[in-house]
């Protein structure tokens, strides 16, 4: 495993689907090693679907509450992951008062996804999938089932 980060912080645009979600994977794989936390610009109550798909996977977000940079107590970040262009925006300007890192991971924001109630908690699953592949990717996981 590569050398992990101290703290890691998620942003998205309301703190309510892509980033919680990135958080919540996050810990349940390394939140015994590493700091994470997740703000958004504009914060919104989380979002009904991202509680049941990441149940699915046995990570409980109905605790979940919304933050946005302003409220966050600790900007001691080594990395922030930003998951939507605004708020890759927020956190380059962050750091013109910290030094940390930036990564730009552009995420479709699967709210805006219409059709049925299936159709819907499929596009919620594949981001939330897609964040697990590239959380694994950035910090050299190794998750494969063991036969």
């Amino acid at each position: 495993m590569a050398d992990l980060p101290h703290a890691v912080l998620f942003s998205c645009t309301r703190n309510a689907v892509r980033s919680p979600m990135a958080e919540g994977l996050l810990k349940y794989l390394l939140g015994h090693r590493i700091y994470v936390d997740s703000v958004g610009i504009r914060p919104l109550e989380i979002d009904p679907f991202v509680v049941e798909v990441m149940d699915e996977i046995g990570i409980d977000l109905s605790k979940h509450r919304p933050k946005t940079f302003e409220d966050l107590e600790d900007t001691s970040f080594d990395l922030i992951i930003s998951l939507s262009p605004e708020a890759q925006h927020s956190a380059v300007e962050l750091t013109r008062t910290m030094a940390c890192e930036v990564e730009f991971w552009n995420t479709l924001d699967p709210s805006i996804v219409e059709g049925n109630r299936d159709m819907r908690l499929d596009a919620y699953r594949q981001v939330r999938d897609q964040l697990m592949r590239r959380i694994e990717q950035r910090f050299e996981l190794d998750l494969k089932p063991v036969p």
